[in-house]
């Protein structure tokens, strides 16, 4: 069972605590530098206070993208690298990186011109709409950019009647409507948990750990908590990586105390809406443009809902972000921008999320003009500590990739170990051995009904959640009598204990917002919580008070950080 093989990993830590690198963290970003150290043969341990990929890992648009706007800030060493790894993201992980038709509705033709200019001189200091033109100059310099590597097609622009001919609904004051491509991933937390489990798969050096937490350093030690019993054990690291996100500044304190502050997050917030009208409105496409007030906002389809976001608000303590009223009334107001008779409700919102983005400490700009690139700062050994820290600061979820090399590479220079493997193409998780095309995918499928009984049209459904990870899946489904939940048929009993045992779940809530996308699409139902608790604890060995207990947990957490009431 899960739990016994997580006590098994305690247990062996604390018999022999020496390990090469310490990661404390467990975003995109440390997974991705556990990763790639699991490839070069060095033993890492990874640890996260919560669930791996519950901070700000979770709390994003779900976009990859090259950024397009931070070429008005004159990033362009960003926006390339991000264009790389956006098309790279696309070939390693096909199950979880899809192409995204991303359309700017145009008010204006020449808006923006000094926008870059003035930036740079100092005197404008939070967005400006962009005109037509401006839009076509990015839009053309985008696709020069993605030019080596083109895997979608180049920007179009339309004009109004065009327009609004494809989009009914769009405000009739447009005077331009353009298109172009960029990249979305429906589940961000599982391209992290299958990065996890390549990573301790291919090094069995390599062990990760969610709810552990890194409470005080000294010496040649680290002192973890395990947060699930409140046990201690410490660790001896040779280096240690501070991937904790918007959390950085907290655990320097608490391993490295005196140090300098080096994060000044920015929170943002989002919304999914059950609202038929703004989905079919939007055609399967993003809408990505900016505010009354200049804030880049979008809508996105997100399978059968619609996602509206994002604001860009100052924020001290990261473990406070939450959707606020005002940011809500600021989200669904947006809308009338661009689709002026769609008029969207309090009532519509099935769930929000807000994360912290671990942007540089800045003062004197407004948060949406904080570099998005990433950088690490390192804090050197000293008489009272032997090790040195490399904090992990910014970055996008598009980089991750590029940003664990450049942590890998440094902490190999500490260590004196050659790499020996690169991860620009190693394909993640249920996207290795993809199936491309219809009819090389209906091969595979026909292939895997042959081998596990299941019917095609559940093989079907287990691929487009979990790649060809299905294949894992099915086998262990077809070993015994299955049925679907009683509460959400679309899932099935097998299945969800499957991820039980095989993907580190510790708490309900680990099941319900990271490892499925129930609780996002607003699918919870009080019936169908006791039935996942139930199977939780048939999977793990909880007594009947720790389900209470979970069912409890789950249910506050809906709550209080997702307006979710059951």
């Amino acid at each position: 069972m899960a739990s016994a093989k997580r006590q098994a990993k305690l247990q062996a830590i604390g018999e022999s605590p020496r390990v090469s690198v310490l990661i404390i963290g467990g975003g995109v970003n440390g997974i991705g530098a556990f990763r790639d150290l699991a490839l070069q043969g060095v033993d890492a341990l990874l640890v996260e206070r919560g669930d791996f990929g519950s901070g700000t890992s979770a709390a994003s648009s779900h976009m990859l993208h090259g950024g397009l706007r931070y070429l008005e800030n004159g990033e362009i060493r960003l926006v390339n690298e991000a264009l790389r790894e956006r098309d790279r993201l696309l070939v390693n992980a096909p199950h979880y990186a899809k192409p995204l038709r991303t359309t700017i509705p145009v008010f204006r033709w020449f808006s923006g011109l000094l926008n870059a200019p003035l930036k740079f001189a100092g005197l404008l200091d939070k967005p400006g709409e962009r005109g037509a033109l401006v839009i076509k100059l990015g839009l053309t310099f985008y696709d020069f950019l993605a030019r080596s590597s083109r895997v979608m097609p180049k920007h179009e622009f339309r004009r109004r009647n065009e327009a609004l001919r494809e989009y009914p609904a769009l405000n009739p004051a447009v005077l331009c409507a353009a298109a172009y491509y960029d990249a979305w991933m429906p589940y961000p937390e599982r391209i992290c948990m299958e990065m996890v489990l390549d990573a301790e798969a291919r090094n069995p050096a390599c062990r990760a750990l969610n709810y552990v937490s890194a409470v005080a350093g000294a010496g040649a030690g680290v002192l973890l908590r395990d947060e699930l019993t409140g046990s201690a054990l410490r660790v001896q690291p040779k280096v240690v990586v501070n991937a904790a996100g918007p959390w950085i500044d907290l655990v320097n304190g608490a391993v490295a105390p005196g140090g300098e502050r080096f994060i000044g997050g920015a929170k943002g917030s989002h919304l999914i809406l059950d609202h038929p009208a703004l989905l079919e409105a939007t055609r399967g496409s993003e809408f990505y443009f900016e505010n009354d007030d200049g804030r880049p906002v979008l809508i996105l389809p997100y399978f059968d809902r619609v996602m509206i976001g994002t604001t860009d608000i100052r924020i001290d303590d990261p473990d406070q972000a939450r959707a606020t009223d005002a940011e809500i009334d600021y989200l669904l107001a947006m809308v009338n921008k661009v689709f002026p008779a769609i008029k969207p409700e309090r009532s519509q919102i099935v769930f929000t999320f807000a994360g912290v983005r671990p942007l540089p400490i800045s003062t004197g700009v407004g948060a949406g003009q904080i570099s998005r690139d990433h950088s690490i700062r390192t804090l050197a050994p000293t008489e009272e500590r032997t090790y040195p820290i490399h904090a992990l600061i910014g970055g996008k979820w598009t980089t991750f990739r590029a940003f664990a090399e450049q942590t890998a590479d440094l902490v190999l220079g500490n260590l004196g170990v050659p790499r020996r493997a690169g991860t620009a193409d190693l394909p993640i998780g249920g996207g290795r051995d993809y199936p491309r095309g219809d009819s090389a995918r209906e091969a595979w499928l026909r292939e895997l009904a042959a081998e596990s009984a299941l019917p095609l049209e559940r093989l079907r459904q287990l691929f487009e959640r979990y790649g060809t990870r299905a294949a894992s899946f099915a086998r262990f489904i077809g070993c015994r009598d299955d049925r679907p939940l009683s509460h959400h048929a679309a899932y099935s009993r097998r299945e969800l204990a499957f991820i039980m045992r095989e993907e580190k779940v510790e708490r309900l809530d680990d099941l319900l917002l990271r490892r499925s996308l129930i609780a996002m699409l607003g699918q919870v139902t009080p019936g169908l919580m006791h039935e996942l608790a139930e199977i939780a604890a048939e999977s793990l060995g909880w007594s009947a008070q720790r389900k209470a207990e979970e069912i409890t947990r789950a249910q506050a957490i809906l709550r209080h950080k997702h307006r979710v009431e059951l």
